[in-house]
Parts: structure tokens; C-alpha cells; sequence
């Protein structure tokens, strides 16, 4: 199936809010289980960066996992970092290691080679080119740096994409049901990315398909471990 691109950015209120509150903690739960099997350590001192964070709910689970590293969260959407500073405001503990970045990339805002960790959850499919990504990781991130990128996989056929939406997005609200469809549309196939990767000089990085909608982008970077975590 072609891939359709959709719109780069989920700046509506209506969709921000329906996004905030779409239950996606299997996927998200998914997202910080697949960090784990990475063996990332304790990640004391490691600083994170989580690109199209959204109402930063990727960024909250990875600082209540990890208590001893920071993380900025980075959107092009003011509405969904709003949500996100809501959720931040109720949690004291997590909060003042998050810092909220409104941006896209490439952003002047994001320091060069200065992460450890970078993560992404969803945000691939809405690059209508995705080497955006791909340069900015290369930019932001430290020598050897953990990499963790989760997103929609593109089903093989239209019946597909809508047997996906029946089974995950029933009794949600339309906006949702759409947005969904169409990510499904806009996503990649696991070869494509194979050959972005190629494209980018990010051989080290291995894809995966890693549930029935999701493919997921992980490993080191090449050069020496950053320090606080464990190879």
C-alpha cells in the first residue's frame, strides 16, 4: 500500500485534548519495555531527549523509571505541551527534571552531541521526510549514545488499516478514529526505514517489528558508552 502523508503537526485543541486523553498505555507501556530489554543501566546523570513528545506521557514513564536522569521533551505544538505541563504540574518528583521545548526539527534549541538517550514515539510517520529525523539524532546525540524509536507500522492494504482501527480505536472519538487511519497510512514499512537508516549513516541502529502495528528503531550509536550508562 502507498503511504499517504498527513499533516506534521497535531496543533488543534480538539485533537491535543482527544489525544491527552485516548488511553495509549499499552503502546506507551510497550515503548518503556522495549527501553528496558536495552539494558540502559541506571541512566544516573544521563540526559534524555525525547522528540515529539506530545502530552509527554513518554517522557513522564522514562523519568519515573529512571529517577536519576533528566530529559528535555521537545513539540511543534504549544497545545500539546499545555497538556504536558498540566501533567508535570501534578507531579513534583518527575517535573523539575522535564524540560518542555516547543520546536521542530532541526532545532537551534537542542544542543549538539549532548544526549545520551534519545527517544521517539510517533513521531516518524508525521516527517514528510523522515531524514529529518534521522540528521537530528545525529546532531543531538553524545558518541555512542542509546537510541529508541517506536512508531505506526503501514499495513499492506486498506482492509488492513481499517481492521486495525476496528480492533484499537472502537468507541473512540472520530477524531481519533481518523487520526489513526491516517498515521496508519503515513507510516512507514519496516525495509523503508531499513533504507533511511542506510541513507543516514545509522547502520549501527536496528529495526524491528515489535507488535502487530508498531516497528521500533533501536541501539547505539558508534563511538565510546557516555558516562552513567552501561553497555
Amino acid at each position: 500500500m502507498k503511504r499517504r502523508l498527513e499533516p506534521e503537526l497535531m496543533d488543534g485543541v480538539e485533537q491535543a485534548l482527544a489525544y491527552a486523553e485516548a488511553d495509549f498505555s499499552e503502546s506507551n507501556t510497550l515503548f518503556i519495555e522495549l527501553l528496558k530489554q536495552l539494558q540502559p543501566g541506571d541512566l544516573h546523570g544521563a540526559r534524555a531527549l525525547d522528540l515529539g513528545c506530545g502530552p509527554a506521557d513518554i517522557s513522564i514513564r522514562f523519568l519515573r523509571a529512571y529517577p536519576k536522569a533528566t530529559c528535555d521533551a521537545l513539540d511543534g505544538a504549544q497545545s500539546m505541551l499545555d497538556l504536558a505541563q498540566q501533567a508535570l504540574d501534578g507531579l513534583p518528583g518527575v517535573a523539575p527534571r522535564c524540560r518542555l521545548i516547543r520546536d521542530n526539527i532541526p532545532s537551534t534549541q537542542i544542543p549538539s552531541a549532548h544526549y545520551d538517550l534519545i527517544l521517539s514515539n510517533s513521531l516518524l510517520h508525521h516527517l514528510h521526510d523522515p531524514q529529518v529525523l534521522w540528521r537530528g539524532i545525529r546532531e543531538a546525540a553524545k558518541p555512542g549514545a542509546l537510541v529508541l524509536i517506536m512508531d505506526l507500522m503501514r499495513p499492506a492494504s486498506a482492509g488492513w488499516a481499517e481492521a486495525l482501527v476496528a480492533t484499537y480505536a472502537d468507541g473512540a472519538p472520530e477524531v481519533l478514529r481518523a487520526d489513526f487511519r491516517h498515521s496508519l497510512f503515513a507510516a512507514f514499512e519496516p525495509q523503508e526505514v531499513v533504507v533511511q537508516l542506510a541513507e543516514a549513516g545509522l547502520t549501527t541502529l536496528e529495526v524491528a517489528v515489535v507488535s502487530d502495528r508498531h516497528l521500533a528503531v533501536s541501539g547505539r550509536l558508534p563511538g565510546s558508552l557516555p558516562s552513567g550508562i552501561e553497555g
